[in-house]
């Protein structure tokens, strides 16, 4: 039955996207930001008064046939491997299904995955859209500071190697919940960590979403809400079928392809510099679409400074976060998030014990370090062999780069190695995206299903088949929930919610595993105030910060294009078509955006920081430790030395399945 309903949904994927691939391409749609990437939101668009990209009259002139408006892939082509892409990934879930018994094999695939196989697992839950779009176009207009995104990750697992992977191993069973109640009051622990989890996942899941919705929409024109609700329903297959074990082989393909594609770029990028990463550098600062840029778009010098090196500029900080506290908290958020994202920590407890546990984090840690550091050649590469002018011209945010590299390394727009290079790297994107939301979605889904259904209900009484049953309820319905705030969010700021996930994450979620697995003292009333304080102080500060959109900025923004390029026309300057249309375009935005007001009614952010990590997680970390001492709780102080005996041997682990 299982197998026939499967097969029935392969067929309809099948069909539609097949209706897709020949029907004849719509108008271009507007460009629009691809997924959660950090860049998305937070860059302008150019000076409307200067040429495209700020270049002088003359080389715009040079360069401005060749501009493309937006990504053109071959739509046969790229929707063909889609296809191959899904039709594969449903395979693994149809096999995954059919040894998906028991509540151990539907939320940890039976603690039957090797150390090897968990680390490929962990690297594709991590490397997300936003990572392989988003970062790439942050290099290629904001230089080193994009870098300073880029080589976050790879320090939080760090953290999570040596403090969190073999302790949470050995100490849960699967979920943040099992870990925070073991010596803690169960119900009310598993009940506050089930809305911290469901809340990371939430945010960090819609802006997925909103990203899968985005990239269907700009580069195949398939709409919005059809791209949303397709990624929905494959998201839900997978995970309500196949569960764990089929969630982490998708994130095993995926995360294989992504480094296929990655890999395959840089190196087109270092063959297209010679081989010779100095003299590739050396042309980034010696590049005058490169100096241009920096000086007209990012520094907003309308006059060169005498003396200034606007390409070497291109390579020192500062020139997207301009706060040093803004870096600082953006490196608290990576190093620390990571280890307290519910569905990295959940992936702990799919391998048969800590060995394996460290090992899986030592192949994440490669495989990460290896992909971050290639996504900076890559950005690199497309500030140098595109140009910044270039790249915002097709998406302000640059998260287009990646794309527009691949097909002008591939041969070109038009040409059969630039259309099928560029159909497989939006293929891998795809994938990327399917493949993040499904592990979302099981965080969550076991997070009311595990943790609140069966221990707070049910007292943990619940027999295998319930649970089982129960977890795919909740699995549907979570996926349903997703796609139903997709579709709401689709003009949202998706930048906000994934600075909120890892914000809450690093503010609440860690202070709160580590406490519990190290000091002895700490209690209910601690976990629940780091989680409480941490969430909502991150949330709190996230509402009020320059992530969010601020209508009144977008029409004073325009204020000053309007009065530029009115002055210009009263000098008796014909503006140029580019100009009119910035023009008109800055009309509009005034008109519909003056008097505006934010989602929580501010005109301007109140907390001057984009990443609110810096304050949320002192709070959360002091909450827990003022409410450790003003509650104290003998029996958890008691159960401290059960629990590090258990966290350093393993001791009362459940064995693996055998399958």
């Amino acid at each position: 039955m299982l197998a026939k309903s499967l097969s029935a949904l392969i067929l309809s994927l099948f069909l539609a996207t097949a209706v897709l691939a020949i029907e004849p391409a719509k108008s271009p749609a507007p460009s629009s930001p691809v997924a959660s990437a950090p860049a998305a939101q937070q860059t302008g668009p150019p000076t409307a008064s200067q040429p495209a990209g700020g270049q002088s009259a003359q080389t715009a002139q040079a360069v401005a046939p060749a501009t493309p408006t937006k990504v053109r892939p071959n739509r046969a082509i790229t929707i063909s491997m889609f296809m191959v892409i899904i039709a594969v990934t449903l395979c693994v879930v149809i096999w995954a299904a059919k040894q998906t018994t028991s509540a151990s094999d539907f939320y940890a695939a039976g603690g039957g995955i090797t150390g090897l196989q968990n680390g490929w697992a962990i690297a594709g839950d991590y490397m997300s859209a936003a990572s392989f779009l988003g970062m790439s176009g942050l290099i290629s207009l904001y230089g080193i500071d994009g870098f300073m995104y880029a080589v976050g990750p790879m320090f939080s697992f760090i953290a999570i190697l040596l403090v969190v992977a073999e302790p949470c191993r050995n100490a849960g069973k699967f979920t943040l919940g099992d870990i925070l109640s073991f010596r803690a009051s169960p119900k009310t622990v598993r009940g506050v960590a089930a809305i911290s989890t469901v809340t990371v996942s939430l945010f960090y899941l819609i802006a997925q979403m909103v990203g899968a919705g985005k990239l269907m929409q700009v580069l195949l024109d398939i709409p919005y809400r059809v791209s949303v609700i397709g990624v929905g329903v494959l998201m839900v297959g997978y995970v309500v079928f196949g569960g764990m074990k089929a969630t982490t082989w998708v994130q095993i393909i995926k995360a294989g392809l992504l480094m296929t594609g990655t890999v395959l770029l840089a190196i087109l990028v270092m063959v297209k510099a010679g081989m010779n990463p100095i003299n590739f550098f050396s042309d980034i600062v010696g590049s005058q679409m490169i100096q241009d840029h920096v000086r007209m778009n990012v520094l907003k010098d309308a006059v060169p400074k005498e003396g200034f090196d606007y390409g070497q500029r291109f390579l020192e900080p500062g020139l997207f976060l301009k706060n040093p506290l803004d870096q600082i908290s953006l490196g608290i958020a990576w190093a620390l998030g990571a280890a307290g994202l519910p569905h990295i920590l959940m992936r702990f407890f799919t391998v048969p014990n800590a060995k394996e546990a460290r090992k899986s984090i030592v192949v994440a840690l490669f495989i990460n370090s290896t992909f971050f550091f290639l996504i900076n050649l890559i950005g690199f590469g497309a500030a140098l062999y595109l140009t910044p002018q270039l790249i915002s011209s097709v998406d302000k945010g640059g998260n287009m780069a990646t794309l527009l590299l691949a097909q002008k390394l591939g041969g070109g727009a038009g040409s059969l190695g630039g259309d099928l290079f560029l159909a497989f790297i939006c293929a891998v994107a795809f994938a990327t995206i399917l493949a993040v939301v499904s592990g979302l979605v099981l965080a969550a889904s076991a997070a009311i299903a595990h943790d609140v259904y069966v221990n707070i209900f049910k007292d943990g009484k619940a027999d295998q088949q319930t649970q089982v049953r129960v977890a795919r309820i909740t699995s549907l319905f979570v996926g349903i929930a997703a796609i139903i705030m997709g579709l709401a969010a689709e003009k949202e700021n998706v930048v906000a919610l994934v600075a909120l996930a890892f914000a809450v994450a690093a503010s609440g979620n860690f202070p709160a595993v580590m406490m519990s697995l190290f000091w002895k003292r700490f209690n209910t009333a601690g976990v629940v105030g780091a989680l409480v304080v941490g969430t909502v102080s991150a949330l709190s500060l996230v509402m009020i910060s320059p992530v969010m959109t601020y209508p009144q900025k977008i029409a004073d923004d325009a204020k000053k294009v309007i009065t530029t390029l009115e002055t210009k026309q009263a000098e008796g300057v014909v503006l140029a078509e580019k100009d009119a249309k910035a023009l008109d375009k800055a009309r509009t935005d005034l008109q519909k955006n003056d008097g505006g007001t934010s989602m929580v009614g501010l005109k301007a952010p109140l907390f001057p920081l984009k990443n609110p990590a810096i304050v949320s997680l002192p709070l959360g970390l002091l909450a827990a430790i003022i409410c450790t001492f003003l509650f104290r709780d003998r029996r958890a102080e008691e159960m401290f030395d059960e629990i590090e005996v258990r966290q350093i041997t393993g001791l009362g682990i459940a064995k693996a399945s055998d399958h």
